[in-house]
């Protein structure tokens, strides 16, 4: 994608000249969606993200949040869809080597990797297998070279993504706070260049990935190098350590086009710099390539002349390239040179700061033609319908995925990855709680209640642990913002999120948005995907197994809400029914609650409602806990309209399992009527058969072990058999 004709003429006319080639290529780099979010922007303005945790500082490529005593957690999140739909090892794992580079931009060290993932149906489409088993090795591969655990993520499978691949990283960093790198930078300040060498690889890869994937771009895909960026982490920190660095930004979209623009727009300066001086892995490298190569594993440092031999000290100590390329001035302008030519000259804020667009916006007709009811026949199999659930893709075990991920590493994995959220060791005595969830299912149907729903989720999650939720991230991902149908389904997710962050809160300190995601089928589901982060004071809870004897309650109301479950479309291929809604009261007031029963020690493991409804929830429950259960599914009941599949199915929000020893029932129970939280006691943990009963009938009975081999087993049996 190059500059349009009215970005064209707009880039002349304020110029007062006619751009020369490598001017255009360093503007239409900087002004593609990807890199200036042009199409986004104005409206991004409307999440919160201020707040006490939150610490603002110009140029800074992460969140950074206060957790206390003198310490930061760092996150951001990022995505490689394109280029891991085209070459899906190499993608995903320079999208994690990427997301890395923005947590160590801050001065912070990179201690956790977590994913959100989505691929075709893999039952029925090798391709999707193939995408998705690479995608994994990537991201493993990387992370494990790196010695940093992947401690969490999701997967989500749906024809939507048929030949594609959505893979979200994002990262977390933690530090001293003292140690943030306060960006700035006076005139006479040299500009140098650390890292890996700049070559061809990723040339066009910000255009590449704000254009619809039609044809095969593998010139624009980056080539990874996890050892070389394991050297820069320790270099940079170091390098932070001896005070050597005024400024830092990593290299990513648009190359050095965009960290230079961004970086003097962002501090207020100038920077000259002459492209000779770019060490480069080839011979032969025009100036305009050299400009927007997207070659991974560098990073951009403006350090003083004074710190110049200390900084090549430590360089050449971690064997990394060191260029100085330039320095920085005080004109505000972007100047590039070759030798004593002058091949650019341009305002820095021009170049930093794309003309915005307003898209237009219509409601999308297929959601005029979406029905919300449809006929189920009432002699139903409970049984086999919920092993056959277990059996999702969907639902089943991801144990595959985050097995081949080194989770452990560097000791701070406290809650494993595999059910609910995970939990971090930090140093200053807390622990941090982090999980990323999404559901396109429900945003296709109702794009503003999905996208609540997907934050909310994430928030149950690291409410499930005992965290209290201190900041989010977002990844909003759509189809072509052009199309009027598409920007209405981004703007309701984005107003949906705004709503609910405001009530709970909870700042955005980060996101991505990523258009053009389309296939042959058509523009993607609306995919936004919620990253959320915890802070726990104490001690985490840790999933301790129900024990004979051992009470289930819930807390939450069960609703007519089959809209986007998995039952409805996995079951019956049924796209429709009503969205699962968030009632932000209700929602706090559930939160509130569970963290007091928590900390209040009452409880012994809680597990949130989601995918698949409580029938599943529960089921997994057992599962884990290797140990059956008698439910009273009556108890469920929150309206009297309400049909044993909806009691079983409904993905309704805002609800928590909670396993309750049976010395502490009575006190659980006063403590919940005190508190005017609707909860039922459900039944009792026991012996090895998983049974629902309604009105003194058994709907549901089968073995424990049965419902494991369903639940490990489907996900790795589909890829070994494809």
């Amino acid at each position: 994608m190059s500059l349009t004709v009215q970005e064209s003429e707009y880039f002349s006319k304020k110029i007062g000249r006619i751009p020369n080639n490598i001017e255009r290529q360093i503007v239409a780099a900087e002004w593609s969606e990807h890199c200036s979010y042009k199409s986004s922007k104005k409206h991004l303005k409307i999440l919160p993200t201020t707040g006490r945790s939150v610490i603002n500082e110009k140029g800074f490529d992460s969140g950074v949040l206060d957790v206390g005593n003198g310490y930061v957690v760092t996150v951001h999140i990022e995505s490689h869809n394109h280029p891991s739909a085209v070459e899906p090892y190499g993608g995903a794992a320079t999208g994690v080597g990427g997301v890395i580079r923005d947590i160590l931009s801050t001065g912070t060290r990179p201690i956790a990797i977590f994913d959100g993932l989505r691929f075709g149906n893999i039952e029925n489409d090798n391709n999707a297998k193939w995408l998705f088993k690479n995608a994994v090795s990537g991201i493993a591969d990387y992370g494990n070279c790196l010695g940093i655990p992947t401690i969490g993520g999701e997967v989500e499978f749906d024809q939507c993504y048929k030949d594609y691949a959505l893979v979200d990283v994002a990262a977390i960093g933690f530090g001293k706070k003292n140690k943030l790198i306060k960006n700035h930078a006076s005139n006479g300040d040299l500009v140098v260049l650390i890292g890996g060498s700049t070559g061809r690889d990723g040339i066009g890869g910000s255009q590449f990935a704000s254009d619809s994937l039609e044809n095969e771009n593998r010139s624009a895909i980056q080539i990874p190098d996890p050892f070389i960026e394991k050297l820069i982490i320790e270099a940079i920190i170091e390098a932070r350590n001896e005070k050597c660095i005024n400024a830092m930004k990593d290299l990513g979209g648009g190359g050095l086009s965009c960290a230079i623009s961004e970086t003097a727009e962002s501090l207020d300066i100038g920077i000259e710099l002459d492209v000779d001086n770019v060490h480069t892995r080839e011979d032969g490298l025009l100036p305009h390539e050299i400009m927007i190569s997207e070659s991974q594993e560098r990073m951009l440092v403006i350090t003083n002349k004074r710190k110049l031999s200390k900084l090549k000290q430590i360089c050449a100590k971690f064997r990394i390239s060191c260029s100085i390329i330039g320095h920085v001035t005080n004109d505000k302008m972007m100047h590039v040179k070759k030798g004593q030519k002058t091949l650019a000259l341009l305002p820095a804020n021009f170049v930093a700061r794309a003309p915005l667009l307003d898209r237009k916006k219509t409601k999308p007709k297929y959601l005029r033609e979406i029905k919300f009811e449809m006929e189920i026949k009432k002699t139903m199999n409970y049984s086999e319908i919920i092993l056959k659930l277990l059996s999702s893709p969907n639902i089943a075990s991801k144990h595959w995925v985050f097995q081949q991920y080194d989770h452990e590493v560097g000791i701070r994995t406290v809650v494993k990855p595999g059910f609910d959220a995970s939990v971090l060791r930090l140093d200053n005595g807390k622990f941090l709680s982090t999980k990323i969830d999404g559901n396109p299912k429900h945003c296709y149907i109702d794009p503003r209640q999905g996208a609540i729903g997907c934050f909310e989720e994430a928030c149950r999650n690291v409410i499930c642990t005992g965290a209290n939720p201190i900041g989010m991230v977002d990844h909003l991902q759509f189809g072509n913002p052009e199309n009027p149908e598409v920007f209405w389904t981004f703007m309701e997710s984005i107003e949906g999120l705004a709503d609910f962050a405001k009530f709970l809160r909870v700042p955005c300190v980060g996101g991505k948005v990523s258009f053009y995601n389309e296939t042959k089928l058509g523009p993607i589901k609306p995919t936004p995907l919620i990253g959320v982060l915890g802070i726990i004071d104490s001690i985490p809870l840790t999933t301790t197994p129900p024990n004979h004897g051992d009470y289930l309650v819930i807390i939450g109301k069960t609703k007519n809400e089959l809209g986007g479950s998995e039952y409805y479309e996995y079951i019956h291929k049924f796209i429709g029914g009503h969205c699962p809604t968030v009632n932000f009261k209700d929602s706090k007031i559930n939160m509130l609650t569970v963290l007091s029963l928590i900390k209040n020690k009452l409880v012994k493991s809680v597990h949130d409602c989601s995918k698949g409804g409580a029938a599943i929830a529960i089921s997994e429950l057992s599962i884990f806990g290797n140990i059956g259960c008698d439910i009273n599914i009556e108890e469920l009941l929150y309206k009297n309209d309400i049909s044993i599949e909806k009691l079983l199915f409904s993905e309704s929000h805002s609800r928590y399992l909670l396993v309750i020893d049976k010395k502490n029932i009575g006190q659980v129970k006063q403590f919940l009527l005190k508190k005017k939280t609707t909860f039922a006691i459900l039944g009792k943990f026991s012996g090895d058969q998983i049974q629902f009963k309604h009105k003194s009938k058994y709907l549901v009975k089968f073995t424990v072990d049965i419902a494991q081999k369903k639940y490990f087993n489907t996900l790795e049996e589909l890829l070994k058999n494809g």
